[in-house]
């Protein structure tokens, strides 16, 4: 049974929300406080992270800059106020997704099995080979060409999907909608502002491996030979 960590004040809140993800197979376990959350992460076996942005101690950004010092466990921020500037900046750290409060369990559940899907889905080829970049699907390693040899980058869960999706058909220009609705699974109201931080934040990544091309105004397209 995969298990999420819900770091989130609201003492009320943790309770009732476990009771609804036994019906769909998820255990959830809860933190009031940023340094518990990272304490309990630091015991391992949890498959994702909720995050609450306003928080004691520290924020849910910074919160999740510092999970990002060490793990690419699939993050899912909660926005209280559900401004784009707040999904933004989370999904310029690392956040795999975004829900804004007050949200629907129902949805949340729907996003958390999405990343979780992603994370764990096999795949009947097991690596793609390019001209300076190694796509392991089976075991989601991505290796780079650096100066000394292969480097292993360390991709959140939705960057390695963004470079998979891009991967499969290299050389195709595709649009940001397509994108963000074929990752997600469903609509977004940041569709493409969300895509550009994707592919920059994946870009500087792959550095200096230039790979990734941009098409004015059609999307996005892998620019690089396959082996």
């Amino acid at each position: 049974m995969p298990k999420i960590l819900l770091i989130d004040d609201d003492a009320e809140l943790g309770g009732p929300l476990a009771v609804y993800f036994q019906r769909f197979g998820l255990e959830l376990a809860c933190a009031l406080t940023p340094s518990a959350g990272l304490a309990l992460l630091r015991q391992g076996g949890f498959d994702a992270a909720i995050l609450d942005v306003m928080l004691p101690e520290m924020d849910g950004f910074a919160l999740c800059r510092a999970i990002r010092k060490d793990s690419q466990l699939p993050i899912i921020m909660l926005t209280a106020r559900g401004e784009v500037m707040d999904r933004v900046v989370g999904l310029e750290l690392g956040a795999d997704d975004y829900l804004p409060k007050p949200f629907e369990p129902r949805e949340l559940v729907a996003r958390l099995l999405t990343v979780l899907r992603r994370q764990r889905l096999p795949d009947a080829t097991p690596s793609l080979h390019f001209d300076g970049l190694d796509i392991h699907l089976d075991t989601r390693r991505v290796l780079r060409q650096g100066p000394d040899g292969m480097v292993e980058l360390e991709l959140t869960s939705t960057e390695f999907e963004l470079l998979t999706l891009l991967a499969r058909e290299p050389g195709k220009v595709l649009g940001r909608d397509d994108i963000l609705n074929r990752l997600r699974g469903h609509e977004a109201e940041l569709q493409t502002r969300a895509v550009d931080l994707l592919v920059s934040r994946l870009r500087k990544k792959l550095e200096p491996l230039d790979c990734i091309k941009t098409w004015r105004n059609a999307g996005y397209s892998l620019a690089v030979g396959r082996v």
